[in-house]
C-alpha cells in the first residue's frame, strides 16, 4: 500500500496500524484468531499492542519492568492478563486505563514495591487479582475501590505492615482475601469493617502478638480463618463471636499459643476444622463446644491431663477422630496419650440444662 498525498497520510497510517494489530505480534504465537495472544517467556522489553479481539494475552517471565501509561489503551477486549515473573516495579496511575472488560489479573511474582493511586482505574469487572510475592508495603485508601466485583484478592508473601480503614473502600462483594506470609503486627480498628461479605481470611505467616478483636468485630459470614504461625500467646474473650455461626475453618497452629480466655469460642456453633498444633496450650476454655468438629489437631502441646479436659476426652471417645495428644501433667500422666489416660474416669458430665415450667 502506498500513499500518494500529504492529505492521505492520516489515514493511510491509521490503516497500516490497524493492519499491524490484527497480525500475531512478533515473537508471541496466537489461537483463535488472536482471541489467545501467548507470549511467555518469548525475551519481549516492552508490552506488545494487540486487537480488541484479543481476550487473554500471556506476557509471563519476560522483562517488562514497567507498564507505561496507555499501553493497552487498544486491548479493550481484554478478559485475561497474566503478568507474572516480569520483573515489574511498580504499577504506575492508570496502568490498565481502557480494561474494562478485565476479569481476571495476574501480578504475581514480581518486583512491585509501590502501587500508584488511580492504578486500577477502569477495572470494574476485574474479579480476581493476583499480586503475590511482590515486594509491596503500603496500600493507598481506596487503591481497590474501582473493582466493585472484586471477589479473590491474592497478596500473600509482600511486606505489607498493617491494615488501615479505607483500603478495603468500594470492594464490598470481597469474598477470599489471602494476606499469609506479610509483616503485619496489626490490624487497625475498622479496616475491615468495607468486607461485609468476606467468607475467607488467611492471615497467618504474619508478626501479630495480639487478636485484632477490634478489626475483626464486624466481620459477619467468615467461614474461614487462618491465623497460624503469628506469635499470640492469648485469645480473648468473643474473638469469633460475630461470625461464630458460619465459621467452619479455624487455624491457631504454630503460635506459641498459651492460652484461651474462658468465653473465646462464645458464638461458635459450625466449626467442623481446629487446629491447635505446635502450641504451649494445657487446656482448653469452657466455650468451646465439640459437637460440630471432625478434624482436630493437637500435638505438641503440654496438655494438663484433668478433669478441665474431660469434655475433649469424651468427644474422643465418641469420634472416629481420636487426635494425638499427650498428656504432660499431672506426673502420673506424663507422655499417656489422652485417648488412653485413665485421669478422666472419676470426671462427671456437664449438667444438662433442662426447661420448667413447660407445658405438655
Amino acid at each position: 500500500m502506498r500513499c500518494v498525498s500529504w492529505m492521505l497520510l492520516g489515514p493511510c497510517l491509521l490503516v497500516l496500524v490497524q493492519g499491524a494489530l490484527s497480525q500475531c505480534p512478533s515473537p508471541c504465537h496466537c489461537h483463535g484468531d488472536l482471541q489467545h495472544v501467548i507470549c511467555d517467556n518469548v525475551g519481549l522489553k516492552k508490552i506488545p499492542r494487540v486487537s480488541e479481539a484479543t481476550r487473554l494475552l500471556n506476557l509471563q517471565r519476560n522483562n517488562l519492568i514497567s507498564i507505561p501509561s496507555g499501553a493497552f489503551s487498544e486491548s479493550k477486549g481484554l478478559i485475561s492478563l497474566h503478568m507474572q515473573h516480569c520483573h515489574l516495579r511498580e504499577i504506575g496511575s492508570q496502568a490498565f486505563k481502557g480494561l474494562k472488560k478485565l476479569i481476571y489479573l495476574y501480578l504475581s511474582n514480581n518486583e512491585i514495591n509501590s502501587i500508584k493511586p488511580g492504578a486500577f482505574e477502569d477495572l470494574s469487572e476485574l474479579t480476581y487479582l493476583y499480586l503475590d510475592g511482590n515486594h509491596i508495603r503500603n496500600l493507598a485508601k481506596g487503591i481497590f475501590s474501582p473493582m466493585i466485583k472484586l471477589f479473590v484478592l491474592q497478596f500473600n508473601d509482600n511486606k505489607l505492615q498493617e491494615l488501615q480503614p479505607g483500603i478495603f473502600a468500594g470492594a464490598k462483594d470481597l469474598r477470599w482475601l489471602h494476606m499469609s506470609g506479610n509483616e503485619l503486627t496489626t490490624l487497625q480498628p475498622a479496616s475491615l469493617d468495607d468486607l461485609e461479605n468476606l467468607a475467607i481470611l488467611h492471615l497467618d505467616r504474619n508478626k501479630m502478638s495480639t487478636y485484632p478483636s477490634a478489626a475483626m468485630s464486624k466481620l459477619r459470614v467468615v467461614e474461614e480463618l487462618t491465623l497460624g504461625r503469628n506469635p499470640m500467646r492469648t485469645i480473648p474473650d468473643n474473638a469469633f463471636q460475630s461470625f461464630g455461626r458460619y465459621m467452619e475453618k479455624l487455624h491457631l497452629d504454630n503460635m506459641g499459643l498459651e492460652k484461651f480466655s474462658d468465653g473465646a469460642f462464645t458464638g461458635v456453633t459450625a466449626v467442623r476444622s481446629l487446629h491447635l498444633d505446635n502450641n504451649k496450650l494445657k487446656s482448653l476454655p469452657r466455650s468451646l463446644e465439640f459437637g460440630t468438629i471432625t478434624n482436630l489437631t493437637l500435638s505438641n502441646n503440654p496438655w494438663s491431663c484433668t478433669c478441665q479436659l474431660a469434655p475433649l476426652r469424651r468427644w474422643m471417645d465418641s469420634s472416629r477422630n481420636r487426635p494425638d495428644a499427650v498428656c504432660s501433667s499431672p506426673a502420673a500422666q506424663k507422655g499417656k496419650q489422652i485417648r488412653d489416660s485413665t485421669a478422666f474416669s472419676g470426671c462427671r458430665s456437664k449438667a444438662k440444662r433442662t426447661r420448667t415450667g413447660t407445658r405438655h
